[in-house]
């Protein structure tokens, strides 16, 4: 399915609720791979990933949130990392690894399989660091559920342009 960036932004939604499908190995590799293109500052790359496939470990990582039901119904999760022993500068480097969470998404989305961006795990990070053995200098930024939706109807809005843009100056 070729679908173009902006229709890719518009109708990309957050999925939690999942089939019991499994991923093929290649488009699990496709949607790292868009992430690995994000831009950073130096071109440092500052992110790392923790795949997870392994049905105990995915109920290990449910067992870290309140929204333990979106990740105990995905077939894997994608736990990314900022690597900081690659950092140069912390806010520079953290962006660029929502960038490369965004590309993941956004190639999600091109493949018609489904997704969702968990934040609230974060409150549990050396749970989760424990529970996926990294090392120390790897900061949990997002897990992120994995899957193929199930047929459901998913909206969203967003505040007027109008709203958004604070001033212009000419």
């Amino acid at each position: 399915m070729e679908i173009k960036i902006t229709e890719a932004i518009k109708s990309r939604r957050s999925v939690r609720e999942f089939t019991a499908d499994l991923i093929a190995e290649a488009d699990l590799l496709k949607i790292i791979e868009a992430g690995r293109w994000a831009p950073s500052g130096l071109n440092n790359q500052p992110w790392k990933v923790v795949v997870v496939k392994n049905r105990e470990i995915i109920a290990g990582l449910a067992g870290c949130t309140k929204y333990w039901r979106v990740i105990s119904g995905c077939r894997v999760c994608l736990a990314v990392y900022y690597d900081e022993s690659k950092g140069y500068n912390e806010t520079k480097d953290i962006l660029a690894v929502g960038a490369f969470i965004q590309n993941m998404l956004l190639t999600v989305q091109e493949l018609g399989l489904g997704a969702c961006w968990l934040g609230e795990i974060l409150n549990q990070e050396n749970a989760v660091n424990n529970l996926l053995s990294v090392p120390d200098a790897y900061r949990l930024m997002a897990v992120i559920a994995l899957g193929n939706p199930t047929a459901k109807q998913r909206s969203s809005t967003r505040r007027p342009i109008n709203e958004i843009i604070y001033k212009t100056i000419d």
